[in-house]
C-alpha cells in the first residue's frame, strides 16, 4: 500500500486500480489508447505507453519514504544542496508546460519521455523539447524500457531515432534509459545482456554514453547488483527520501543525477512534477551535455 501522505500522479491512481482488477483490465486501458493494441501486458501492468519515471519506483522501492523534505529544498533554505543545479523529469502525464516560467523557476535541466519500448512516442516531446531549449533549459530525452517487448538493441535503436539523438551544443543531455518495475521473467545474467545491448547501440547511434536511471531495489534485485556499468553510464538514483543524500545500487561507486521526489512543484508546470538534483556544479553539468573533460 502507498502512505497516506504521499500524493498520486494521475498514472499512479489509475495503475493502483489496474492492479486490483488484473491483467484484462491493463490490457483494456492499453487498447484504449489507441497506441498499443499489439503489444503484451507486462506483469507490473502498466498499460503499454504509460509508463514514466517513477512508475515502478513504489513497488521497486524497498525504502520509499514521504516527501518531508521537499518544502524545505524548495524554500531555498538549504545553501549547500542548492548550489547544485536542479532540475525536473516529465512526460505526457504533466500535459502542457511553461518551459520560460520552468527557467525562471531556476529550474537548470530536464529530461523529458521520448519513447517507449518499440514503438510508442511521447505525444508531448517535440513540443517539450523545442520549447525547453528556447528557454535556455539543458534538456534531453529519456526512453522508457519495455523489455518485455524485445531486445536492448532494437529499443535502443528506436529511441536514437526518435529523440534520442545527441548535438553539442550547450543545451542538449545524453539520453536516459529508465528502467524500472520488475524484472520482466529475466534472470539477472540475461538482464545485464539487455542493458549492455540498449548500451553499445545507443553508444553507436550517438556517440553518448546512455545514463541509467533505477532504483536501488531494482538494480540490486533484477542485475544482481552489476558493476559492469559503472565505468560507462552516469547513475541517475530514484530515492524519495527525506535524507540529505540518496542510497545507490550496489556496483555503482557514486550518483550523477539524484530524482528525490515525485511531488514537487515548479511554476510553468500544473500538478505534481519530480525533481532532481545535479552532483556537481553548473560547469559539470555543462561538461556532461557537451561530452568535455
Amino acid at each position: 500500500m502507498f502512505p497516506r501522505s504521499i500524493s498520486l500522479k494521475p498514472a499512479q491512481k489509475r495503475l493502483t486500480v489496474a492492479g486490483v482488477i488484473g491483467t484484462s483490465a491493463a490490457l483494456l486501458l492499453g487498447l484504449m489508447s489507441g497506441t498499443a493494441s499489439a503489444a503484451p501486458v507486462p506483469d507490473h501492468h502498466v498499460p503499454y505507453g504509460k509508463g514514466y519515471m517513477g512508475v515502478g519506483y513504489v513497488q521497486d522501492g524497498k525504502d520509499f519514504k514521504p516527501d518531508t523534505r521537499q518544502l524545505h529544498l524548495d524554500a531555498g533554505a538549504d545553501a549547500e544542496l542548492k548550489a547544485n543545479p536542479v532540475g525536473i523529469d516529465v512526460s505526457s502525464w504533466q500535459g502542457g508546460i511553461n518551459w520560460s516560467s520552468v527557467r525562471g523557476a531556476g529550474i537548470e535541466f530536464a529530461w523529458m519521455k521520448a519513447t517507449e519500448g518499440l514503438t510508442y512516442k511521447d505525444p508531448t516531446f517535440s513540443a517539450n523539447y523545442l520549447n525547453a531549449y528556447n528557454a535556455g533549459v539543458i534538456r534531453g530525452a529519456y526512453h522508457y524500457a519495455r523489455p518485455d517487448v524485445s531486445g536492448g538493441a532494437a529499443q535502443a535503436d528506436f529511441f536514437a531515432s526518435n529523440g534520442g539523438a545527441w548535438s553539442r551544443d550547450n543545451l542538449t543531455l545524453p539520453g536516459v534509459l529508465d528502467i524500472e518495475g520488475t524484472c520482466y521473467g529475466y534472470s539477472q545474467a540475461a538482464m545485464r545482456q539487455w542493458v549492455l545491448d540498449f548500451y553499445n547501440t545507443y553508444k553507436a547511434r550517438t556517440g553518448r554514453d546512455v545514463v541509467i536511471y533505477t532504483s536501488p531495489s531494482w538494480w540490486n534485485s533484477c542485475t544482481g547488483g552489476w558493476s559492469g556499468m559503472s565505468a560507462l553510464s552516469p547513475l541517475w538514483v530514484a530515492h524519495w527520501t527525506s535524507a540529505t543524500s540518496p542510497s545507490i545500487p550496489s556496483g555503482f561507486p557514486y550518483w550523477t543525477v539524484w530524482q528525490y521526489t515525485s511531488t514537487g512543484s515548479v511554476s510553468g508546470v500544473s500538478g505534481n512534477v519530480d525533481r532532481d538534483r545535479f552532483s556537481g556544479d553548473r560547469s559539470r553539468l555543462l561538461a556532461l551535455a557537451n561530452n568535455t573533460p
